[in-house]
């Protein structure tokens, strides 16, 4: 019998392997990425206290202008509203968590627009 590749519990492997030595403080949070086929999603998470600090997405109001949330010009929109929300918290250092996704494409556009917004990674 063939076993069929499940993407998504790689993904998950992947993710759980880099978790082991990434981790967010209050002083510089972790930047978390997920993507689905219709959006994006970023979070700043402190691991030590276990809380989100800021959450962005394509269905956010501030970006409700975008035609489309599930392609790169929505990714990069998703990261520059994040470092604008951060910047408005005092946070401008950050570790990058690209959930065991691979850095390119929307997630690559999501860290690049984070860049642009000022955030330091």
């Amino acid at each position: 019998m063939i076993k069929q590749f499940n993407s998504n519990a790689a993904r998950r492997r992947r993710h759980a392997r880099v978790r082991k030595k990434v981790i967010g403080t209050a002083e510089r949070p972790r930047l978390n990425v997920y993507r689905s086929l219709k959006n994006i999603y970023a979070q700043l998470i402190d691991d030590t206290a276990g809380k989100t600090l800021i959450s962005a997405s394509t269905l956010d109001k501030e970006l409700s202008n975008l035609t489309s949330g599930g392609n790169k010009e929505a990714a990069k929109e998703v990261g520059k509203l994040i470092a604008k929300k951060a910047s408005e918290k005092g946070i401008k250092d950050i570790v990058f968590d690209r959930g065991g996704y691979v850095y390119h494409g929307r997630v690559q556009e999501l860290a690049e627009g984070a860049r642009e917004g000022g955030l330091d990674f």
